[in-house]
Order: C-alpha cells, then sequence, then structure tokens
C-alpha cells in the first residue's frame, strides 16, 4: 500500500465522523518497524489504530482524530513511544495534535487538506521540523488534498444550510 492507499481508509473515518455529527476528520496510525542501521523493514506495515473527531460526542476538547488514533496505537503495541509509526490524517493537524505526535516520537505524519487557520505542520508552524525540540519527523502534506478538503466543505455548507454540488441541502 501506499500514502494514497492509506489516506482513503482515513478518508473512510472521516465519512464515519460526519455520519455521527462530528467536523469529518479521520486518522490512521501505520506501524512498521525498520532496522535503523540498514533502514529496511523488520516487517510488513500493518494499520494499528483507525479513528475519527469524537469532541461533540464526549464533550471533549482533545478529541481530535489524531490523538484518539495516537491513543489507541499506543495501546495496541504496549508503548508510548510510536517511533515505527506513520501517521495518516485528512487534516493538517493543530498544535495540540503535532506536539503529541511530537511527543510519541512519530517517524512521520501524512496529510490531506492545509489547514490555514489552525496547522501545525507546515501551515502556521513547523512543529516537525523545529530544532529547538529533541524529536523531528518527516512530513508529507497535500495527499489526496482535494477529496479531504471537500468532506469538509461539504460539512459545513451542510450544517449552514448552503448548496453545494448543483443540490438542495437543508
Amino acid at each position: 500500500m501506499n500514502d494514497q492507499d492509506y489516506m482513503y481508509i482515513a478518508i473512510e473515518e472521516a465519512k464515519s465522523a460526519k455520519r455521527a455529527g462530528e467536523v469529518p476528520i479521520g486518522a490512521i496510525v501505520v506501524f512498521q518497524p525498520i532496522n535503523k542501521e540498514t533502514r529496511k523493514p523488520l516487517a510488513q506495515p500493518r494499520i494499528v489504530a483507525k479513528m475519527h473527531n469524537c469532541r461533540e460526542f464526549h464533550d471533549d476538547p482533545c478529541g481530535h482524530a489524531e490523538l484518539q488514533a495516537l491513543q489507541e496505537a499506543a495501546r495496541v503495541l504496549g508503548a508510548w513511544r510510536l517511533s515505527d509509526c506513520t501517521v495518516y490524517v485528512t487534516l493538517e493537524p493543530c498544535v495540540m495534535c503535532a506536539g503529541a505526535m511530537h511527543q510519541a516520537r512519530i517517524a512521520r505524519c501524512v496529510w490531506g487538506a492545509p489547514n490555514p487557520k489552525a496547522g501545525a505542520l507546515g501551515s502556521l508552524y513547523a512543529v516537525h521540523a523545529d530544532t529547538r525540540l529533541n524529536h523531528t519527523f518527516a512530513v508529507e502534506g497535500g495527499v489526496l488534498e482535494h477529496e479531504c478538503a471537500d468532506l469538509l466543505r461539504e460539512f459545513f455548507a451542510d450544517k449552514r444550510g448552503h448548496k453545494h454540488a448543483g443540490k438542495e441541502r437543508g
């Protein structure tokens, strides 16, 4: 599987969030242990967590998809250090989620749509690349950007009762 394949799975999680009345953001965590010396995989990659936003359902300001996925991955793997993991998320993470990724020591984050109002992995901040911190990680942004952005655009248009894609909503 490649980044797009994994992002499609994150998009399915985002659709689950939308069906639940949550902002449609989905995240998955993929675990692939790598030999640090040879940089070769030690095992096939596997999804260890699939989550979506649950702020409304749990009345939890920390109910972001990425945080939920990181917590589930740590539980599944039995470790808080997720250094052999990649997080795939449909919207560029905020400062809170980027900070959690830093704390979890992830290897990489792949995000879909940019987050110009709160993005912390390139748009407003670059938490992943701040060498003042004790860990940096790779980032790939804009994977299936249009599909991810369309989910958010449609959700908020529906919330406001606006038309989109030529269909009457309300």
